[in-house]
């Protein structure tokens, strides 16, 4: 049921949207048209005022009719609205939202194909993309930010978490559009088994539990670290022994994730950021990626041109979510504040050519993300020290499998152990 409310939901506001861009194609029809008039009446001088003129009123007339004819579909939508919302309460009645997003999917890449897989993937590309959106409308089929082992869900209560959890713990947060079932793929070509993902050889190598989060990834990055600060708040208050060290993974839009949740946790003198003491961001854009750049130059220069169909196309290109547009700066869109000086960083890079320094990686890095980008932030203008880090290189691989790579997993292991 909160599928389909959500989904009615998201119709009603397409609706809503597709009656916008209707509006914005007829203001630029009607710019040209002025303009074309304007031209004209330069040309003839004194004798084209009257034309003008009634050009002018022509087009106020237009914009009252247009107007009243967009306004009314607006309404009827809405009524349309509260009259299926009121049908489903009598039907259906909502049982609220739920604490947790359901079902839980295997962690295993064999979950592939499966309707619970399709469904699940198809949630978070939506939340990518208007994720924002979803979470102003209080739509219901906004992720949140939700934790899970391998098998349950676990409640701000600390229900689903093993009773006889060790004191380590290793967090695993994906990239945009994504879900936390991202880890699992390929993982059977890979690893010869479809189970086997960073967190469940992490749980082997290093004897911790590992943690994945699921998060929306299209609000802004902020919003999400300043979540994840607190529900791992609740995660330590609620562990079954006291934790000593927590471990850190983020793959993409993930690594910046938990870098703005590690500067909120600090600002705030949050106790569980001191069993912090290494973490890893494979594939993150630290500087920026280029795509997002290219997204914000093309949008401006087709709402330049303002032409009916290159406003509309502006105006779609600018409705893409806060958090895609957070891509654009990297670290540089986060909270203002020092990272933590305790924690030591590892910045996993990816790239097409066999060394970092190849023209192919330099040019192209993994595909997504440059090589220099995922290197690491820059230093700060002000003058502070970046924490302890290193980059490592993982040549020949592109973005997505820098997340299920064998090679990359043993990067990241090396490096929680000490040893890297």
């Amino acid at each position: 049921m909160k599928q389909i409310r959500g989904v009615k939901a998201l119709a009603h506001d397409a609706v809503d949207q597709t009656v916008d861009l209707v509006g914005i194609g007829h203001e630029a029809t009607a710019r040209t048209v002025m303009r074309a008039v304007a031209v004209a009446g330069a040309a003839l001088g004194p004798a084209a005022a009257p034309v003008t003129v009634a050009a002018l009123q022509v087009d106020g007339l237009r914009r009252f009719i247009t107007g009243t004819i967009l306004g009314s579909v607006k309404g009827v939508n809405r009524l349309s609205a509260l009259l299926s919302d009121a049908a489903l309460d009598a039907l259906l009645p909502d049982p609220g939202s739920a604490p947790e997003p359901e079902p839980l999917i295997p962690l295993r890449s064999d979950a592939m194909g499966t309707a619970g897989w399709a469904a699940d993937a198809l949630s978070g590309a939506v939340a990518g993309v208007i994720g924002d959106h979803l979470s102003a409308q209080k739509n219901s089929l906004d992720p949140g930010l939700s934790l899970r082992t391998s098998d349950a869900w676990i409640g701000a209560d600390g229900s689903g978490i093993p009773a006889d959890a060790p004191p380590r713990i290793a967090v695993l947060v994906h990239g945009l559009a994504a879900t936390e079932w991202s880890w699992c793929m390929d993982a059977e070509r890979l690893n010869g088994d479809p189970a086997v993902n960073f967190g469940s050889l992490l749980e082997r190598d290093l004897g911790c539990t590992s943690i994945f989060v699921r998060y929306n990834t299209g609000r802004r990055i902020e919003e999400n670290g300043s979540l994840l600060a607190d529900r791992l708040a609740q995660l330590v208050a609620c562990w079954p022994v006291p934790v000593e060290e927590i471990l850190l993974i983020g793959h993409s839009m993930g690594g910046l994730v938990l870098r703005s949740a590690c500067r909120i946790a600090h600002r705030r003198g949050a106790p569980w950021l001191l069993t912090v003491h290494r973490a890893v961001t494979l594939g993150s854009p630290h500087r920026g990626a280029p795509l997002a750049h290219l997204a914000d130059l093309a949008g401006a220069a087709l709402a330049a041109l303002d032409l009916p169909a290159t406003a509309i196309t502006a105006r779609i290109f600018d409705a893409r979510s806060a958090g895609i547009k957070d891509l654009r700066d990297g670290d540089g869109a986060q909270v203002t504040g020092a990272m933590p000086p305790h924690i030591s960083w590892c910045f996993v890079a990816a790239g097409i050519g066999p060394t970092s320094d190849h023209f192919l990686s330099r040019a192209f890095g993994d595909m997504l993300v440059q090589t220099d980008s995922a290197s690491g932030p820059l230093a700060p203008l002000t003058g502070d020290a970046l924490p302890a880090s290193q980059v490592r290189y993982a040549a020949g691989i592109h973005h997505v499998a820098i997340q299920v790579h064998p090679d990359v997993y043993r990067i990241v292991r090396d490096f929680l152990r000490g040893n890297g």
